[in-house]
């Protein structure tokens, strides 16, 4: 199973990787959103450049394609994505996956698809968008994890106070956005991140990222 590191973060372009990099995150996702595809081939190419020098793990969310002409080796994909990514041009680069799941059906669809880790959300209320679903809570989470082999992410609503209980429930990292981007300071509040998880870094079998 890929292990990855308890606290991982979710930016929208290289600007803010490069802030919150040199900080001690091991994980990233990118998710860029809206742009033109040379803006996504060169945001991409950038993160790829600066986590390489910070030892961190970069995740392309939705942009499978230009993940894997740059060379990333870690993609990111919703249930709509999943249903159009070439799984077998991936699998055949050695490109790792992790899949978003709300439901039960959308795991069965995700758990088919053999993947490196499934997102399950949201864990608790959250204000970056209007979602269709209610929130999951710590016993769904903990149901999940003995339902999975692979590893799982939680997300959605979740804080540095709210994450031990999640992490404890099972998950093996927690993604956060609005905490950090909605954050007064950014950069302060990701530390807080980095030590509150620290614990379960420490305990770790593997790597402290993926």
């Amino acid at each position: 199973m890929v292990h990855l590191d308890p606290f991982y973060p979710i930016v929208p372009d290289t600007e803010w990787l490069a802030r919150l990099l040199p900080l001690g995150i091991k994980l990233v996702q990118l998710r860029i959103k809206d742009q033109p595809a040379e803006i996504v081939r060169a945001e991409i190419a950038k993160a790829l450049t600066l986590c390489a020098v910070q030892d961190c793990q970069l995740v392309v969310n939705d942009y499978w394609r230009e993940a894997l002409h740059a060379g990333a080796d870690f993609v990111h994909l919703g249930q709509e994505d999943l249903a159009d990514a070439d799984l077998a041009a991936l699998k055949a680069a050695r490109v790792r996956i992790g899949i978003s799941t709300h439901s039960e059906q959308e795991l069965d669809v995700a758990l088919a698809a053999g993947p490196d880790y499934v997102a399950l959300g949201p864990i608790y209320p959250t204000l970056l968008k209007k979602m269709p679903w209610a929130p999951q809570g710590l016993a769904r989470l903990a149901a999940w994890r003995k339902k999975v082999s692979c590893a799982l992410v939680a997300i959605g609503g979740i804080t540095p106070e709210r994450a031990p209980g999640v992490l404890d429930a099972g998950a093996d990292s927690v993604a956060v956005i609005t905490d950090i981007m909605t954050h007064q300071h950014p950069e302060l509040r990701t530390g807080n991140w980095v030590a509150v998880t620290q614990p379960w870094r420490q305990l770790s079998t593997g790597s402290a990222h993926a």
